[in-house]
């Protein structure tokens, strides 16, 4: 699903789904760096948007509900050059027509790169 995507130009991989909870990489190399070497705050959000909406989707009746992002925000607070960084989303808010998700983006050694914060849409099929 993933073939000819942003998830597949940027090399974000999700690890980990459950109900409410969803792990990703990404790299940070050429792919994702902006001109001054360190990774974009827009590749930063696109991997938190994936991270949201992919845990959004496991919550919705797939027959009937579709999800798209709403709103999101981020807060850069450290940069990056090189390596790998790792989103963990988590729902906050599970509701019938939206769900809220927290996302913490992170370096191999566990220290915050951004924090995001996602609104998604729960969109009903029509029939």
């Amino acid at each position: 699903m993933i073939e000819n995507t942003l998830l597949n130009s940027l090399g974000i991989e999700i690890t980990q789904l459950e109900k409410g909870k969803v792990i990703a990489t990404m790299p940070v190399d050429g792919r994702t760096h902006q001109p001054y070497g360190i990774l974009h705050g827009g590749a930063s959000v696109a991997l938190a948007e994936t991270v949201a909406s992919v845990g959004a989707y496991e919550l919705v009746n797939k027959e009937e509900e579709v999800v798209a992002g709403q709103e999101i925000n981020a807060n850069h607070v450290r940069s990056k050059s090189e390596g790998v960084v790792t989103a963990v989303g988590t729902v906050l808010h599970q509701g019938r027509t939206t769900q809220v998700w927290d996302i913490k983006i992170t370096d191999e050694q566990d220290r915050l790169i951004c924090v995001s914060r996602c609104t998604m849409a729960v969109i009903k099929l029509r029939k």
